[in-house]
């Protein structure tokens, strides 16, 4: 990663996020200005806002990212797998996907590790980033979690929905890195990411992608 930041270098690790379920359409418009305005790297949305974000950045670079089995990992595989091939077809370019917290917390990781992996083949291409919801695992689980993630052909693993109990720290991501790093994967810190600060020091640790509701704020903080 770049050691000296522009505002559009970045925005190019920024996934812009509207998860929130009261979200209007006139939100979701708004953001997607934003993100062709600043340049994002996508618009992360829930699955219902993936056709209208594919008409919104129609012609733009921005892609849209959706989520699957969001935000507990609970859904049966088969409705991951149905989730993520509807939102592609309807125009996503990136699926962000819970893991079977319930199999990882029983230590049954080859149940984690098949849910991702027919994730992936039902994207068939799409980039999967697997979302291993650090606040809930162990050192041991997230090493675990990540593993599964590599070994089922996932392109990221990501710490966090933002809508559990705690969000990226940066001995999270660190430690993420240090396990898939030889794997060629990438890694993005969400929850809890608001500054420029919170950004730099994620970045710095070891992500690849930062997914904020905040990344107007955190591109307008940098130092000229």
């Amino acid at each position: 990663m770049p050691k000296e930041w522009t505002k559009a270098s970045l925005a190019k690790t920024i996934d812009h996020t509207l998860l929130k379920a009261t979200a209007t359409a006139d939100q979701v418009r708004e953001l997607c200005a934003e993100a062709r305005k600043f340049g994002f790297a996508s618009v992360c949305v829930n699955p219902v806002w993936v056709p209208l974000c594919a008409k919104e950045l129609a012609g733009s670079p921005v892609l849209v990212c959706t989520v699957v089995g969001f935000p507990l990992g609970a859904s049966v595989t088969s409705i991951k797998e149905s989730e993520a091939k509807l939102a592609i077809a309807q125009g996503a370019g990136e699926v962000d996907m819970v893991i079977n917290l319930g199999a990882a917390k029983s230590g049954d990781w080859k149940a984690v590790e098949e849910d991702i992996r027919a994730v992936v083949r039902a994207a068939n291409g799409t980039l999967v980033k697997v979302i291993i919801e650090t606040c809930y695992l162990s050192d041991a689980e997230k090493v675990k979690a990540c593993e599964a993630a590599a070994k089922a052909g996932a392109r990221f693993v990501k710490t966090s929905t933002g809508f559990g109990t705690g969000g990226a720290t940066a001995e999270d991501v660190k430690l993420m890195k240090k396990t898939v790093g030889g794997f060629g994967l990438l890694v993005k810190a969400s929850g809890g990411v608001r500054s420029y600060h919170d950004a730099i020091l994620m970045l710095d640790a070891g992500a690849d992608r930062i997914g904020a509701s905040s990344g107007v704020a955190i591109v307008s903080e940098l130092p000229e």
